[in-house]
């Protein structure tokens, strides 16, 4: 009758032993759902973005704030930056296009500063102002050409791109003792574009 009496005491060892390990586990999955939720409001905020920068004359920076504020479960004012980019459809001759920068706006309260994207200010004798937009660059003769719906949009045609860069600090930043070769790395840099 004694015996089931042991045996608890030895359960209750074994969860002992394998309740770090559970956690530790616990930690990657939570970061991946941490990941997916905040490429979902990266996302969001990418389309509101451009529909709200086609469709209104708002100022840039207002536009750009309201937008950070939206994205209320994400720290923009630490870890994000929101570009918005004017790309303009420029004649070639022959009836072909190319698409052009005529004008880049970047969120001066982010805390994060990317160095990719569409296009970065600070090439051509270009360089950030201030305010946040993109000063010295070249009429658009003489503009900086981007890939960005090259050949499809109609000589005149412009087109506003939304950037959205989020650097996600994850709970299981530095684990690497954990590393299985072949698993993909979670990679904290979101970015998410749309244009309008």
């Amino acid at each position: 009758m004694r015996a089931p009496y042991r045996s608890r005491g030895g359960a209750s060892v074994e969860f002992l032993f394998c309740l770090p390990v559970l956690i530790l586990l616990a930690f990657p999955v939570a970061d991946v759902a941490r990941i997916i939720q905040a490429n979902i409001v990266a996302v969001s905020i990418a389309r509101e973005g451009a529909q709200l920068a086609s469709r209104t004359v708002q100022d840039e920076q207002s536009l750009l704030e309201a937008l950070a504020a939206a994205a209320s479960p994400l720290d923009m004012r630490g870890n994000g930056m929101i570009r918005i980019t004017k790309v303009l459809g420029r004649s070639t001759g022959g009836g072909a296009t190319r698409s052009v920068v005529i004008g880049q706006h970047r969120w001066v309260n982010g805390g994060y500063s990317p160095q990719r994207g569409v296009w970065e200010c600070g090439t051509g004798g270009s360089y950030w102002g201030a305010g946040g937009a993109c000063e010295g660059l070249p009429p658009p003769a003489a503009a900086p050409a981007v890939d960005v719906m090259s050949g499809e949009l109609n000589d005149g045609d412009v087109v506003h791109v939304v950037e959205v860069f989020y650097r996600l600090p994850l709970l299981f930043a530095g684990q690497e003792f954990l590393r299985i070769p072949g698993m993909p790395r979670l990679d904290p840099r979101l970015y998410a574009m749309a244009l309008l």
